[in-house]
């Protein structure tokens, strides 16, 4: 079944979020092909994730661990999503469409204020603690949330940015104390709420995505989609049961961490393990500190747990899955051998909010990242946008119950080609239909499961008075998948030495979030231009990656 247009009748009386969705004849194919995936007219997602599944499990049931003990229940985390609600609605004003915005490490109250969200029929906006004012202001500016909802260590980048570009933001703190704190105001109400009867057309995520041009874009998700992720990947191929307790180390900013923490396992009557911060060492002792059943993270973690030979600490995880970038076939032997576990390898993008192709169990194929997720359909496009055949590499096209819609539809051509969502990403597909990935089409760099704009960093970078231009790629690394790579030109009798390195890296820490700084700097006369003076990106490539013949074709699609 193809989605019907035109959309219905929108809950919200801010019309922003509606205003702003791109044309229709601009929209990706969307099509519900299993019984899971028809919904009703009218559907709030918070109903589904915490309302239901409380009735269902039972309120004492536990909802979300944290590694120093705490618990909260079922029961306990719906009080506090309705209390949030209250508090939106009755002291803040907030009627349904308006955006909030959330900023803060992965923690209970984060996630109350998340379901508080949807409930009262606003937008949430989330956000990663790590960014820095200059890359919040872009989202603030796009976004135009009329409340901060922000974990009281994270508050001063919120405050510059409605200082500088956003005054009637209203900026409130929680877990700092003070009356005026969520958390104070939300023990006040009874918890007794009445979620806001949203169409499951309207739009319930705004999610930004990486920002590969320096400015990024935000996806926009409705209500029916957050289920949708759950009822395709979450059911399908993930299979939570109530006993799993689930870890991720992804920011619930990052819609994989989202899905891992929140949507999958409160739909399945699971608990979430929610870490703030860990190394692979303390993660993996962590996981077997607490008996976590389910492991989501990178390769990057993988790879150090097995180095540092802490691999036995994961022997009671029955599903591990990685995503944000391939995990070598070496790292998914060794951890099969060593401690037979399968892991779940996938791909997928804030575009189409999770993982849209996988595979998990007997079904996987070592070396390949998997089939369609039943609910998807994916093939591999050449470039003039026909489909190729088996073993021919080219551009990852897939369309399912969710697609990419950019707030304000300026960019949308770029991702949406013929019904298809092109996703950036080269692969094959072999001829039972697995799919084999070659690299990323774009500028993106992918550095332990970030995502990092090559252009954002070089816009940094460049803000140096001493840089005349740089240009970013990425490096090859055997511990984090690639490194952020600056080749940079400096002005004339500028020394180019270790201490110039370290500056130009604290000049990108101050201004970007600190995972984004150029680990590798290399200096320059000039950078390489052809004859029209465009930028030689693939001979800065072949200085910190020397081209194997098998890459070329790669290359060459890439560059079409």
């Amino acid at each position: 079944m193809t989605l019907p247009l035109p959309l219905s009748p929108s809950a919200h009386i801010d019309t922003f979020t509606r205003d702003q969705l791109p044309p229709a004849h601009l929209w990706p194919t969307i099509e519900f092909t299993t019984p899971d995936l028809r919904y009703p007219d009218r559907l709030n997602a918070a109903t589904e994730l915490i309302d239901t599944p409380t009735a269902l499990f039972g309120p004492g049931r536990p909802a979300l661990r944290t590694p120093d003990g705490g618990l909260c229940t079922y029961g306990e985390l719906r009080t506090r999503a309705n209390q949030v609600a209250q508090v939106l609605t009755e002291d803040l004003g907030l009627v349904p469409g308006q955006r909030v915005l959330l900023r803060s490490p992965n923690n209970p109250w984060t996630v109350a204020a998340w379901l508080g969200v949807l409930k009262a029929g606003g937008v949430v906006v989330t956000t990663m603690a790590a960014l820095r004012a200059r890359e919040l202001t872009p989202i603030a500016e796009r976004t135009r949330p009329s409340i901060a909802l922000v974990d009281h260590r994270f508050t001063d980048e919120v405050r510059t940015v409605r200082d500088t570009v956003l005054p009637g933001l209203t900026v409130i703190g929680y877990g700092g104390g003070g009356p005026e704190d969520l958390v104070a105001r939300a023990t006040g109400k009874s918890g007794e709420f009445t979620n806001v009867d949203t169409a499951a057309d309207d739009v319930a995520l705004l999610g930004p995505t990486s920002g590969s041009t320096g400015a990024p874009k935000i996806t926009m998700h409705f209500h029916r989609d957050i289920l949708s992720i759950d009822n395709t990947f979450g059911r399908h191929t993930l299979s939570l049961v109530p006993d799993d307790l689930v870890a991720c180390t992804a920011p619930l900013a990052f819609t994989f961490g989202l899905g891992m923490l929140v949507v999958f396992p409160l739909r399945a009557g699971a608990c979430a393990l929610l870490t703030e911060s860990a190394t692979p060492p303390q993660l993996a002792e962590i996981v077997r500190r607490h008996g976590v059943t389910v492991l989501a993270t990178a390769p990057t973690a993988y790879r150090a747990i097995l180095r540092e030979g802490r691999e036995q600490q994961l022997a009671g995880v029955r599903i591990g899955v990685s995503a944000g970038e391939h995990i070598p076939r070496a790292t998914w032997e060794d951890l099969r051998t060593r401690i037979g576990l399968k892991v779940v390898d996938g791909i997928g993008a804030t575009e189409l909010l999770h993982i849209f192709i996988s595979a998990a169990g007997d079904a996987i194929r070592p070396g390949a990242t998997g089939q369609a997720v039943p609910g998807f359909r994916a093939t591999i496009l050449g470039p003039d946008g026909t489909e190729l055949g088996p073993g021919e590499p080219g551009r990852l096209g897939v369309i399912g119950p969710v697609g990419c819609r950019y707030l304000g539809g300026e960019r949308q051509r770029d991702y949406v080609l013929e019904g298809w969502n092109i996703t950036g990403d080269i692969f094959h597909r072999d001829e039972d239909g697995y799919f084999h990935y070659h690299a990323r089409s774009d500028s993106m760099i992918v550095s332990s499961g970030y995502n990092i704009g090559g252009p954002e960093v070089e816009s940094a970078i460049d803000t140096h008075p001493d840089v005349v231009e740089s240009a970013v790629v990425a490096r090859p690394d055997p511990e984090r998948g690639s490194i952020v790579c600056a080749f940079v030109v400096l002005r004339d009798g500028v020394p180019g030495d270790a201490a110039k390195v370290k500056e130009i890296q604290d000049h990108v820490k101050q201004l970007l979030a600190p995972y984004k700084y150029p680990r590798d700097v290399r200096f320059q006369d000039a950078l390489p231009r052809n004859t029209s003076g465009k930028l030689q990106r693939f001979k800065l490539l072949r200085q910190v990656r020397p081209a194997h013949d098998d890459e070329r074709a790669t290359e060459a699609v890439a560059e079409s």
